[in-house]
């Protein structure tokens, strides 16, 4: 069977590209010319060289494909939110038309919990099982401007939406918050890299849910098989604090922890003059994620767990302990 991976010199797209090649499916990755090759090395996958923008090379690499794994989109920052519209939004809704048109069997979006919005309040550091979770009927209830990234994953998935409604056969899942190996666009802004350099002094209160790339690669390859058409599905992991997951950085890779928390409505209420000063402070956090500082993004994830028939999620530790190695080898430490 022959699929198309998009986004595959990314972070999920790589690892996915790696599990369909081990599992012996034919894989035609696609890719800008200019994409860093790294998790792609020794591969036997079909290059496609194009770009979401350029609907003529989407079409071109749908040729003969069955299957659509749509994992590409832009990170950019809030001042490049134009770019990330046309990226995510009208490159979500290009690739939709041409898998349409070239008759794909089935069609995996990948969005993020991000799409969901954001909780009814902050829980700043009450313990994960006392906070309200977020599930898959949970929808955007935030400014856009306030999250651009959040927001364009969103309306990404309005876009599969309509799709579906025309009859395409397509599914979404929801990564959360995904560490392991192979996390090329954190480099060095990961929590990882961050504290092994000793470059988090204080915690800000609030919560996420963290979750092994493994598990999401397998939540891709089950949506594929399982997944209902026109169905979300959250990837996630473990329910954490902020701080209860910085100790279990420091623990795995043996750095002392911070222990100073750093209250998140003060983080939101002097979001902008930090965010002035960042380039003295050189803080591992851009404004968007102050403003939902003390927030907890923590949710269910029965649905997935039931209807894609996935494993129990693996342990925090074993991604970190996974990431961590992987910078390592990379240079990142």
């Amino acid at each position: 069977m022959k699929v198309l991976v998009t986004g595959s010199t990314g972070f999920i797209g790589g690892a996915l590209c790696k599990a369909l090649v081990q599992r012996g499916y034919d894989v035609r990755a696609f890719h800008r010319e200019s994409s860093d090759l790294t998790l792609l090395k020794g591969l036997p996958v079909e290059h496609a060289i194009g770009d979401l923008t350029r609907p003529a090379s989407l079409q071109e690499a749908m040729l003969d494909i069955e299957i659509v794994f749509h994992t590409a989109a832009m990170l950019g920052t809030p001042k490049q939110f134009n770019r990330m519209y046309t990226v995510t939004v009208e490159g979500t809704q290009t690739i939709l038309e041409a898998a349409q048109q070239a008759g794909v069997k089935r069609f995996i979006h990948t969005s993020s919990v991000a799409a969901l919005g954001i909780p009814r309040k902050p829980s700043e550091q009450i313990h994960p099982s006392d906070a309200p979770w977020m599930d898959e009927n949970h929808t955007w209830n935030y400014r856009p401007d306030y999250w651009p990234y959040g927001y364009s994953k969103y309306l990404a998935e309005l876009e599969v939406q309509k799709a579906v409604f025309a009859g395409l056969d397509a599914v979404i899942v929801n990564p959360s918050y995904v560490i392991g190996a192979g996390d090329v666009y954190r480099k060095t802004s990961s929590l990882i890299v961050q504290m092994a350099k000793s470059k988090i002094p204080l915690v800000p209160s609030g919560g996420l849910n963290v979750v092994h790339i493994d598990d999401v690669v397998e939540g891709h390859l089950s949506a594929m098989t399982h997944g209902k058409t026109g169905e979300r599905y959250i990837l996630g992991g473990e329910n954490l604090t902020l701080m209860h997951l910085i100790h279990k950085i420091a623990q795995v890779i043996e750095v002392p922890s911070p222990s100073i928390l750093f209250p998140g409505k003060l983080a939101r209420r002097f979001a902008v003059p930090i965010n002035w000063l960042n380039p003295l402070l050189d803080l591992p956090i851009s404004i968007d994620l102050l403003r939902l500082a003390g927030y907890g993004f923590y949710y269910h994830t029965q649905k997935a767990q039931e209807q894609l028939i996935l494993n129990p999620p693996r342990r925090t530790e074993d991604a970190i302990q996974s990431a961590y190695e992987w910078f390592k080898e990379n240079g990142s430490l």
